[in-house]
């Protein structure tokens, strides 16, 4: 709604409609950030951090490259927000599959099926991580990576660890070993997991896990 100035009889806005469209727009520039974070993930999965360009990014979008500037001040800040939201997002789901404290056996269960099921909305996240993990470590505002990395591995090695001091574990493996064996074979396999295909996520799980736990030995 809008009222009339006595002294230059201009449109003059309430206050209360500036605040709804200011409301409306705030909705709509932070579809528009998700929407360029999404394209830029693809981009870099695709062609690499490094190679990727903030034009690339913009011409993807359809927009100039000053305009990406109004949402990041660089595409680092774009990567850093696509990386920790995935690390933020897989460490609570890892945390909640250790809070139901069952055992050592079912909590790794849980945990593979956590990282499978990561694969689908995740991917562009972690093709970003395999190929430019050793480059993004090296900058500053990524320390938080090795940081995060740390603590996952110790969810995974503790819970290993106690499931070798139950004797449901071999106890001749290395518990930081296995993981790290673990991890790389579930990362790995999103280079060629298809979403649609005969397998879904959790099915891909329970392969794995026969694997993990039985072998392919005839017992």
């Amino acid at each position: 709604m809008t009222t009339t100035s006595a002294d230059s009889g201009r449109p003059r806005t309430r206050a209360g409609g500036a605040r709804r469209r200011g409301k409306g727009s705030a909705a709509l520039a932070s579809e528009r950030r998700e929407h360029l974070v999404r394209l830029a993930a693809e981009l870099f999965a695709e062609k690499g951090f490094q190679a990727t360009t903030v034009r690339n990014i913009a011409d993807e979008a359809g927009i100039l490259s000053g305009s990406l500037y109004h949402h990041f001040d660089s595409k680092e800040s774009i990567v850093d927000e696509i990386l920790a939201s995935f690390f933020n997002e897989i460490m609570a789901s890892y945390q909640a599959v250790l809070d139901r404290r069952e055992s050592p056996r079912d909590t790794i269960a849980g945990l593979v099926r956590v990282a499978f099921g990561s694969l689908e909305p995740h991917r562009a996240a972690i093709t970003v991580m395999q190929n430019d993990w050793n480059y993004l470590k090296g900058m500053d505002r990524f320390s938080y990576l090795n940081k995060s990395e740390d603590e996952v591995e110790k969810m995974w090695v503790d819970t290993l660890s106690a499931g070798q001091k139950e004797g449901l574990f071999r106890d001749d493996l290395d518990p930081k070993l296995t993981y790290r064996m673990i991890r790389d074979t579930i990362w790995v396999a999103v280079r060629w997991f298809k979403p649609g295909g005969r397998l879904d996520a959790q099915g891909l799980a329970d392969h794995y896990l026969k694997v993990m736990f039985d072998g392919i030995n005839l017992h």
